[in-house]
């Protein structure tokens, strides 16, 4: 197939419509039901059979603050805590507005996807993530990322949105600042094309684009990719040939909890909780409560690439809740034994060191790496995952407008009518991977695509 690219408006459409959304995840489904609330005629457009995205690949979790499910459950909570939270963990790298803007939206989206489109959020109340002050977390009953994509689709069908799949965007149309529509490429290869009033990127990152991945993040090259393999950078592609601003192309959402050989992402609980990760001689080997993103590089440059997680029964049982973890449980990546000698024997791992690794662990205080203590000791029975390093999702893009989502010129000013949004846009990241808050990948999507859906 052939590069994305940018050129003049044919003479006439296929097609026309009002608002054109490229990309059915999450960002372009609720940008669809934000637009369709200010009787906009939208059409949403998706490259796959079926709506997915690095949305379905997620646990679907969503950060949001000051909700009435936060408020239920007794923790205050508020949006200006939650910018300083991301500001905190990305070191101050974000644009200020951007993240004030995604801190004050997201609670109200979160409550209006719940009241006004039966979306059944609920909050996860009984464990951190880690640079969260509070637990703000909001996800479906069966916190899958599925879940959630197939929930948004349904209403969208329900209120009869115009959703187009196996159409892959290949061309922009443009005169000047101003965009003009799309040329849409079919599975048969043929072409059609649509005109449109107003258009939004929700077309995701890059993360499917080895050559980009190279290019801006090669300390990330060698991590298997556990993202959508659509994620191919058109929106930065377009960008470059349009004139836009581009922002933190280095940024990323590692992982370093993946079931391995099995490809299943093994929730971060089972760290949070009081589980830790030692290499292939049963050595621990970094502080574990950093972070699951930049676990992706520790965990990497172990030998051979590989780690284990260990924990216990009861962080097992806080794990359950998690589809992705049940169904590693199903297909034998949790491995359970009584002891610690017994988990060495059926791991491979050295029992001596498995044992001091575990033992070494102080109830209160930090340890030998800087990580606080606080948690009940693990205790028999005894679980274990071998786990690697992966690459979930890029984190920079487009710069955009924080009030309106409007895509930033280098030479200053905004697009007339181009919008971009979730991993289309920069988020809010940071420079590289140190600064990923968990759930900043659902947070730019669901903010900026309701920000670009009513923007009228």
């Amino acid at each position: 197939m052939a590069a994305p690219d940018v050129a003049a408006p044919p003479d006439r459409f296929d097609l026309e419509v009002e608002t054109l959304i490229i990309g059915a995840g999450a960002c372009g489904l609720v940008a669809a039901l934000a637009a369709h609330e200010t009787d906009q005629d939208v059409l949403l457009i998706e490259a796959d059979a079926v709506p997915s995205g690095s949305t379905a690949l997620s646990a679907g979790l969503i950060p949001a603050p000051g909700t009435r499910f936060q408020r239920d459950a007794g923790i205050d909570d508020s949006p200006d805590l939650f910018a300083r939270d991301i500001q905190a963990k990305a070191h101050g790298e974000n644009d200020p507005d951007l993240v004030q803007a995604m801190a004050d939206t997201v609670g109200p989206v979160i409550e209006w996807l719940a009241d006004t489109h039966g979306l059944p959020f609920s909050l996860v109340a009984d464990f951190d993530y880690p640079g969260h002050s509070r637990r703000r977390m909001h996800g479906l009953p069966s916190r899958s990322g599925r879940e959630l994509i197939d929930a948004l689709r349904t209403r969208v069908e329900t209120l009869d949105i115009p959703l187009i799949c196996d159409r892959r965007a290949t061309r922009l149309f443009a005169q000047g600042s101003r965009m003009a529509g799309a040329q849409l490429t079919l599975p048969d290869g043929s072409t059609e094309t649509v005109g449109c009033d107003r258009l939004i990127l929700a077309c995701n990152g890059f993360g499917g684009n080895r050559a980009m991945v190279s290019e801006h993040m090669a300390e990330i090259d060698n991590a298997i990719w556990f993202g959508h393999d659509g994620n191919r950078g058109e929106a930065v592609q377009w960008g470059h040939a349009l004139g836009a601003r581009t922002r933190h192309l280095g940024a990323y959402q590692g992982h370093g909890n993946v079931a391995h050989p099995h490809g299943i992402l093994i929730t971060w609980a089972t760290v949070t909780e009081g589980g830790i990760q030692v290499n292939t001689h049963g050595n621990r080997f970094w502080n574990e409560a950093q972070g699951y993103s930049e676990a992706a590089r520790a965990v990497l440059k172990q030998p051979d690439g590989i780690a284990w997680v260990v924990f216990d029964a009861r962080i097992a049982e806080i794990a359950r809740q998690f589809e992705d973890f049940k169904n590693a449980e199903n297909q034998g990546a949790v491995l359970n034994d009584e002891t610690l000698d017994g988990l060495a024997h059926k791991t491979g791992l050295p029992a001596d060191a498995l044992r001091e690794a575990v033992t070494d662990i102080p109830a209160d205080g930090s340890d030998a790496f800087g990580r606080m203590w606080g948690l009940p000791a693990l205790a028999p029975p005894f679980c274990a995952v071998k786990v690697t390093g992966a690459l979930f999702h890029t984190q920079g893009g487009l710069e955009v407008d924080p009030n309106t989502a409007k895509v930033c010129k280098t030479s200053g000013g905004g697009f007339d009518n181009l919008y971009a949004a979730g991993g289309a846009a920069c988020g809010v990241s940071g420079k590289g991977d140190s600064g990923y808050l968990s759930g900043n990948g659902l947070l730019a999507a669901v903010t900026l695509g309701f920000i670009a859906g009513r923007r009228l």
